[in-house]
């Protein structure tokens, strides 16, 4: 929200509430508790138009927030490529090369990028919604993968795994083949949720 009003002051509160996905009703609670913290300064333009101001305390926090979330990715990401490189190393002893890669975004690019530290060359990508390319390849049903010939398949997501890892298990992918980006399958560690629930008790203050 600090980041939406510094862009644009003159944002309304409907047009907020839509780019950050919430209601209007909250937008309108988060406003108010930034604008007591001194984070936002309201300002009447008109009877009818309010400009929001990021103050310096209020970019004193946001500077803050985006270095520990830079902090936390960093911590995540690496987390991530080592995790992958312990996995894959027994496939890498072997010779066995051939990896899939199910997921499209920003986690499945991470996911690329370690593979090919490791010169593997995932054999195939594949989507869930019918995805047109990625990295310039062309992007496999998932429904699909069961009849590929690979050895792992990599579930390229940095939230949790579950859903995806049904839709390859209804598609008759078994359950010994698929690697998570995270050893428990999901990459939020203590520390990480301790952060996150500190957060959320912030934002309820």
């Amino acid at each position: 929200m600090l980041e939406a009003v510094s862009r644009d002051s003159t944002i309304t509160q409907r047009s907020l509430a839509s780019k950050l996905g919430i209601a209007l009703g909250l937008t309108n609670v988060y406003l108010r508790r930034l604008v007591r913290k001194g984070y936002i300064k309201c300002v009447n333009v008109q009877s009818n138009r309010i400009l929001y101001l990021v103050t310096p305390v209020g970019i004193a926090e946001k500077t803050r927030l985006t270095y520990e979330f830079m902090q936390h990715s960093l911590y995540l990401y690496a987390g991530v490529r080592r995790h992958l490189r312990e996995a894959l190393q027994p496939l890498v002893r072997a010779g066995d090369m051939r990896v899939a890669i199910y997921g499209v975004g920003e986690a499945a690019e991470l996911a690329y990028l370690s593979l090919k530290e490791l010169a593997f060359e995932p054999v195939v990508i594949a989507g869930a919604n019918g995805e047109h390319g990625f990295l310039g390849m062309r992007v496999m049903n998932v429904r699909e993968l069961a009849r590929v010939d690979c050895d792992r398949i990599i579930i390229a997501t940095l939230e949790s795994p579950d859903a995806m890892i049904q839709d390859l298990r209804e598609c008759g992918v078994p359950r010994g083949k698929l690697i998570c980006l995270h050893p428990e399958g999901h990459p939020a560690r203590p520390r990480q949720r301790r952060a996150a629930a500190a957060a959320q008790k912030a934002i309820r203050r």
